[in-house]
């Protein structure tokens, strides 16, 4: 993500994000001055909200920021939503004659729990897509980063812009690939993992605190729930939920307050084992 903002990104330009979103794009669009802009999700689906992301492009936009399936969220964005994103972005392109980066944040692709859910190829429906992928999370190894950066041929000056990575890519040493990783992705990168504990946890929980008159996003893949909190202060919310030894992050580090952030890539056990403190969490805010 840094190395791509670096490449395409000048001082005062913005960068589209659909809030919830992860709370380091601020920071990397920070890194090279760049103006974050912040579009709300639709409350109902978590779905981006088109109507405002379409009124936000202007001759200062270089760039938008998704990320699917999301963290916070779970969501995964459908095909017709990335086409329409894209279609967006064409007649933007072309109304106002200037270049427009989609870049697709994708560390969570291969985690989708839902037979009937797919996560789509941004590249297929704008040719001015970047791709970052991480490995991370589809091994199973959050925090040990290494990925990669897609620069598809279709792109504007693709050879270009590849050559400004290459160099963003060497000059921040700081993201250079790890030696020790990069062996273990010669070894592990046909490897998948077994995602069926995810999803049993995922129905677990959500259906659990359902029960307890919490109300959830339906997580569609990655490993979050993201429950709206009883009370207007989420922070609040995680002081109380901390009594009871449940440690969630509040949506305001999203960008979107009154809501909180559970992960659930734990051991089935000790989502069984919450699920009583959850019970007294809510008979202490008056939800059973």
């Amino acid at each position: 993500m840094n190395i791509v903002l670096k490449s395409i990104l000048n001082p005062n330009e913005e960068v589209i994000v659909f809030a919830p979103y992860f709370v380091e794009y601020k920071n990397y669009i920070n890194n090279y001055d760049g103006k974050t802009v912040e579009i709300l999700c639709n409350e109902e689906d978590f779905k981006p909200n088109l109507k405002e992301f379409e009124k936000n492009i202007n001759a200062n936009t270089r760039a938008v920021i998704i990320n699917t399936p999301n963290n916070p969220t779970g969501v995964v964005y459908s095909k017709e939503t990335l086409v329409e994103i894209s279609n967006i972005l064409k007649r933007k392109q072309k109304e106002l004659n200037s270049t427009i980066f989609l870049i697709s944040d994708e560390p969570y692709r291969e985690l989708v729990y839902d037979k009937e859910t797919f996560v789509p190829y941004v590249t297929k429906f704008y040719d001015n897509t970047f791709v970052v992928y991480s490995y991370s999370k589809s091994l199973s190894l959050p925090g040990e980063r290494i990925g990669y950066v897609v620069i598809p041929n279709e792109m504007e000056e693709s050879s270009i812009v590849f050559e400004a990575v290459t160099i963003a890519n060497r000059v921040l040493g700081s993201v250079n690939a790890p030696s020790l990783m990069q062996k273990v992705i010669s070894k592990c990168v046909d490897l998948k993992v077994d995602i069926s504990q995810y999803k049993v946890n995922r129905d677990l929980l959500y259906n659990e605190l359902k029960k307890l008159n919490f109300k959830c996003v339906y997580p569609e893949g990655a490993f979050y729930l993201f429950m709206k909190t009883p009370i207007n202060d989420d922070k609040e919310f995680c002081k109380i939920a901390k009594k009871y030894n449940i440690l969630v992050v509040p949506g305001s580090s999203f960008a979107y307050p009154g809501y909180v952030r559970i992960s659930y890539c734990v051991s089935n056990d000790m989502i069984k084992r919450s699920l009583p403190a959850f019970k007294k969490l809510a008979e202490e805010l008056n939800l059973i």
